[in-house]
């Protein structure tokens, strides 16, 4: 009976199984306020073409931004719930950047996208991770929220749900405010 129940949590801990999008913690109880808003950092991305950009091209549109890459468990999980944000709030001209620290560069970024159905979302890149030290990011993923002033006023280390109702009218608020 000992040996059937050892067998067991063996098994159970040998096989962890893959983060599911319904396992995240909400949004609302994980996001923590910047105080004071403050200006990000304005280091460069790099789009799939190739094309090098600044945070600050997209000053006067609120911004979420979220450092991840394809090999971070929490990073997949929640990649789908942040294309579903992504979708939603682009009528409110707030853009979602997810920044990819994948050392495979767009090609990997574009292929997990379409091994996963992630659509709506561009392909980014955090060249060596510039960007993810500029944020201080302490892991991944690390998500900051922007308003339309050009501050950051929030921000989540971890994953979470970003496609609930209430964590969709939780970033609109405050990417506007």
């Amino acid at each position: 009976m000992v040996l059937g129940a050892a067998a067991g949590t063996l098994a159970a801990t040998a096989l962890p199984r893959k983060p599911l999008a319904a396992d995240l913690p909400s949004l609302a109880q994980e996001l923590k306020p910047v105080s004071p808003p403050a200006p990000p950092p304005d280091g460069v991305f790099v789009a799939a073409d190739g094309s090098r950009h600044h945070l600050s091209e997209f000053k006067g549109r609120g911004m979420v931004v979220n450092l991840w890459a394809t090999w971070c468990a929490p990073c997949v999980a929640e990649m789908p719930s942040l294309a579903a944000l992504s979708k939603a709030l682009a009528p409110q001209d707030i853009a979602v950047l997810p920044l990819s620290s994948d050392r495979g560069g767009a090609d990997a970024v574009r292929a997990w996208f379409q091994e996963h159905a992630i659509t709506g979302l561009p392909v980014l890149l955090d060249p060596k991770g510039a960007l993810a030290r500029a944020f201080n990011a302490r892991g991944i993923p690390t998500t900051v929220v922007i308003n339309t002033a050009g501050l950051m006023v929030a921000r989540l280390e971890g994953a979470a749900d970003w496609a609930a109702p209430e964590s969709r009218a939780l970033v609109r608020k405050l990417a506007e405010s």
